[in-house]
């Protein structure tokens, strides 16, 4: 570890072109731009060593960026390996963050890159972690035990993230405070939903240049993932049809006007498939082969587990890369199936995931966290080894100097009788 590279990404000359994008997307950023003038100057983050494991893009930048304005050190990985934005990455290691990312990793070389961040360059491990997914927790507690009594603590950005933390303090496993960013009102809300109703088509169409208009679209599950991608779909004039395995989400997608179904029911008609869940083997070998000719197979969940491509690379008679991250299977049904991103994220395996303006909210909860967790350690607020959400009021500031962004005015309740609200900072 002590004679790892600076950094390590695709071609450090992109870097210039990654610096003009981020400076675009600064302006598309109120949130983090606010924490930095709000906090810049008392770098109350100095101290701070964070590894980040998330998915290394221009938005992501402004992340990283915000986190040194605010004291930190940092080093980065992406949780994915079709998801960095290679000039984004040229960008920040260019201003001498180590970085270790770059689109189309290997698996094992994912794993290294993911290993290059817990040593900092002056030999010190480190004491914070930014993680989506949990690809970087696990490594620290399963095969770095040793790193865990410095760690302060961690903030988890998605869902499958925070499952897999849930898991862990269930079993015993868990060894550090960890704050669930996923479920923060900022986060969930917007992110997980209008940023998916948006990045999803793009996509699909960036891939294939389909036309979605008139084709029916099986979206599977119905969380806030689903209905982001569900609506957008059908914004752009697919038919919409929807798979859920809970019966409230499912009733909710009924009274927006979807027909419910099974995948089982719908395979023969679906010319495109979305996965949405996050859980195992959701488009199986059954479902592949009925299919129809060129349907298009894709997954928006944060692994790659939905989609069994594991049988379609077994069982197909033959397959053809059309374009990076495109892929054409001719099955045993006599019929082709469109594969994109080898049933990793679609949007941003194929594009660019999520707007700078959504990703602000989310990301500004990431920074909220990690000063929630750094600035309490070793006083009597410090958090205790579990997992916690953050405070709604606190949540809340991730989305608060958003309205004014897109024209819009927020008013102030005043105090109502007691029967109605008995707090202002409440529920709504």
């Amino acid at each position: 570890m002590s004679s790892k590279p600076a950094y390590k990404v695709a071609d450090i000359s992109l870097a210039d072109f990654g610096r003009r994008e981020i400076t675009i997307a600064e302006n598309e950023m109120p949130g983090l731009m606010a924490m930095r003038a709000k906090f810049g100057a008392q770098k109350p983050l100095k101290g701070a060593r964070i590894a980040g494991c998330l998915h290394m893009t221009v938005q992501t930048a402004v992340l990283i960026e915000t986190l040194l304005e605010l004291g930190a050190e940092v080093q980065w990985s992406s949780c994915n390996i079709f998801s960095t934005q290679d000039h984004a990455a040229a960008a920040i290691a260019k201003r001498g963050v180590p970085v270790y990312a770059w689109k189309g990793e290997t698996d094992e070389e994912y794993e290294w890159c993911i290993e290059q961040t817990l040593i900092f360059p002056d030999g010190k491990p480190l004491n914070m972690i930014l993680d989506d997914g949990g690809d970087l927790t696990n490594l620290v507690h399963h095969q770095h035990a040793e790193l865990l009594p410095g760690i302060i603590g961690l903030s988890e950005e998605t869902t499958t993230g925070v499952h897999n933390l849930a898991k862990m303090l269930a079993a015993g496993l868990l060894k550090t405070a960890a704050i669930n960013v996923n479920d923060s009102v900022t986060k969930s809300k917007f992110d997980n939903m209008y940023g998916i109703r948006e990045s999803l088509p793009d996509g699909i169409k960036r891939a294939t240049d389909v036309m979605l208009a008139g084709k029916v679209a099986v979206v599977c599950g119905y969380g806030d993932v689903g209905k982001g991608s569900a609506a957008g779909l059908r914004n752009f004039g697919a038919r919409v049809i929807v798979t859920e395995i809970d019966p409230i989400n499912a009733l909710q997608a009924a009274m927006e006007g979807y027909q419910v179904s099974t995948l089982d029911e719908v395979a023969d008609i679906a010319q495109l498939v979305v996965t949405t869940t996050g859980c195992k083997d959701i488009v199986r070998g059954e479902h592949i082969e009925r299919l129809p000719e060129d349907a298009i197979v894709c997954n928006v969940g944060h692994f790659d587990c939905e989609i069994n491509v594991a049988y379609m690379n077994e069982n197909c008679v033959s397959m053809e890369q059309v374009k990076p991250q495109v892929d054409r299977y001719l099955m045993r049904s006599g019929r082709h199936v469109i594969l994109l991103a080898e049933g990793r994220l679609v949007n941003l395996g194929c594009a660019t995931g999520h707007s700078s303006f959504v990703m602000s909210a989310s990301f500004t909860n990431q920074v909220i966290a990690q000063l929630e967790l750094y600035t309490k350690y070793g006083t009597p607020d410090a958090y205790k080894t579990g997992l916690y959400l953050l405070p709604k009021t606190v949540g809340r500031g991730g989305g608060t100097t958003a309205p004014g962004q897109v024209g819009r005015q927020t008013d102030q309740v005043e105090q109502g009788p007691s029967r109605v609200r008995s707090d202002k900072g409440g529920e709504y």
